[in-house]
């Protein structure tokens, strides 16, 4: 059986997970075993926070009411409920590789607007976090570049303004470690630029009678399971 321990407060509903023993009918491909142990533990997740609170769901299902955007990484190490003891239905999300904030993306763009505009959200938090793969590879990109450029792949041109950054820095007395992290920090700073430059954002910056958005950059430190605050932007900045 999957145990479940809640502790209550504004945002914090976490779970404390014992996978369970299967439920559901054997999957004949052994490779298909990972899928079967998550339909199992949400099943038991389900049941587990309706024994809890009984209308959770049925009043999910009728609203959503986050102050928060976040706009993350696709990394599997950073998920953004989980390292904030937040419940479903606190957090607006949209994630992809590298936490990118592209002003040509529509799919950034329609999330932060319908966010802004429609939800009504009070804080768009840009994520990034330390020992990035997205980061890693604009470097060693940045370095083969001029001499031996790569073929144009949907990677290498969603990840072609970081690897632009990447050279524009100065990474030539730093070791590996001090590299990548000062990448990943400029990283951040620079989405956070580009959102505060979007549209969505300079509308209700410029509208008196518009919500307040501030919009911050954080970073995610792996090793320590913290998050560090490198900027925060408001209308008044």
């Amino acid at each position: 059986m999957l145990r479940a321990t809640y502790i209550r407060g504004p945002t914090i509903f976490r779970s404390l997970f014992v996978l369970p023993s299967l439920r559901f009918p054997p999957l004949r491909n052994m490779s298909h075993r990972p899928i079967q142990t998550l339909l199992n533990a949400n099943e038991e997740w389900a049941q587990s926070v309706v024994k809890d609170t009984p209308d959770f769901f049925a009043r999910s299902a009728t609203r959503q009411n986050p102050k928060i955007l976040w706009i993350g990484c696709s990394d599997s190490r950073v998920p953004e409920s989980i390292i904030t003891a937040s419940k479903p239905g606190d957090i607006f999300v949209h994630r992809n590789v590298a936490n990118q904030f592209h002003l040509h993306d529509d799919s950034a763009l329609s999330v932060l607007s319908f966010a802004v505009k429609e939800v009504g959200v009070e804080h768009v938090v840009l994520v990034g976090h330390t020992n990035c793969g997205g980061a890693m590879a604009c470097i060693e990109a940045a370095k083969v570049a001029a001499t031996n450029p790569s073929a144009s792949t949907p990677l290498t041109r969603w990840l072609s303004p970081l690897t632009a950054l990447v050279r524009s820095l100065d990474l030539s007395a730093c070791s590996a470690n001090e590299a990548l992290n000062k990448v990943v920090e400029a990283n951040i700073i620079k989405q956070v630029d580009n959102i505060c430059k979007s549209e969505p954002i300079t509308t209700v910056w410029a509208d008196p009678l518009a919500k307040k958005v501030t919009v911050h950059g954080w970073m995610y430190d792996l090793a320590e399971g913290r998050i560090k605050e490198l900027v925060v932007r408001d209308s008044q900045a």
